[in-house]
């Protein structure tokens, strides 16, 4: 299987306008902290972040602390940010917005 293809630095900069909470570092991987109440609440984010990342088959580096959780992504295979990195961060940004609304 191919790994998929880079985007171009426009086309990162065009997709992270739509995309909430997360920075463009050195236009090479996408990061983000979401901030919980506990360690309990940050805990169940990042086992929540790891089903996406089995089902995606794309694995974040994922720093876990007290009531923060602070995600790393690129896509390692290709050497910086594909498309693939943007589904992963709108996914665990519809699961952080269900977290807040329960």
């Amino acid at each position: 299987m191919d790994a998929p293809q880079l985007l171009s630095n426009e086309e990162i900069l065009n997709k992270t306008k739509s995309l909430e909470n997360w920075e463009i570092i050195q236009m090479h991987h996408l990061k983000s902290i979401f901030e919980f109440k506990d360690f309990k609440d940050a805990l169940n984010f990042v086992v929540k972040v790891g089903n996406i990342a089995e089902t995606m088959q794309h694995h974040p580096e994922i720093i876990l602390s007290w009531g923060k959780v602070e995600i790393t992504i690129f896509t390692e295979d290709s050497g910086g940010l594909t498309e693939l990195d943007f589904e992963f961060a709108k996914k665990v940004n519809r699961i952080n917005k269900l977290n807040k609304e329960q």
